[in-house]
């Protein structure tokens, strides 16, 4: 211990040392995207939602999970991406986060990607309005550009989704 009560040669970097991470890619639209697979709970075909009246416009409804309301969010819809139609290759991906679970639509899953987090490089600072980034992290993974998204912020809390 050095007098001034740190550790000696002490690297601030070495705190955080990189780790393997997995990630669950999936495709939205022309656009590929992932999530963290310790919040993936399940995978599950295309299922009709029950509409709410007043919830946000990137919300398809609710669907009937083993006996738990499950609210679906359109994820083309939030993140400003033009919106197919839900056809039999959509599916909804299941997180769970925050203790809470959500429902998201996406139009196909892509695969299951092994990662460094030396691998993720921070997306550009191209918002100057301060409004929230949907995206994490951006990796190259054979030549395409994958983008890691923030489930906090793509996300909508308990309040917005309630009718």
């Amino acid at each position: 211990m050095k007098v001034d009560g740190t550790a000696p040669n002490h690297d601030p970097a070495e705190s955080n040392p990189p780790r393997e991470v997995e990630l669950l890619s999936f495709k939205v639209g022309e656009h590929e995207y992932s999530v963290d697979i310790m919040a993936v709970r399940e995978i599950r075909g295309w299922t009709r939602a029950t509409s709410l009246p007043h919830s946000p416009y990137y919300v398809h409804g609710v669907i009937n999970l083993r006996g738990t309301v499950l609210p679906v969010v359109d994820l083309a819809g939030r993140l400003g991406i033009e919106a197919e139609e839900p056809s039999e290759r959509s599916v909804i991906i299941v997180v769970e986060f925050d203790g809470r679970t959500i429902g998201v639509r996406v139009d196909a899953v892509s695969d299951i990607l092994s990662m460094s987090t030396d691998a993720m490089r921070p997306p550009p600072e191209l918002l100057s309005d301060g409004s929230e980034a949907f995206v994490q992290a951006l990796i190259i993974v054979d030549e395409r550009m994958v983008r890691v998204l923030d489930l906090k912020t793509v996300l909508p809390s308990g309040t917005e989704v309630a009718a």
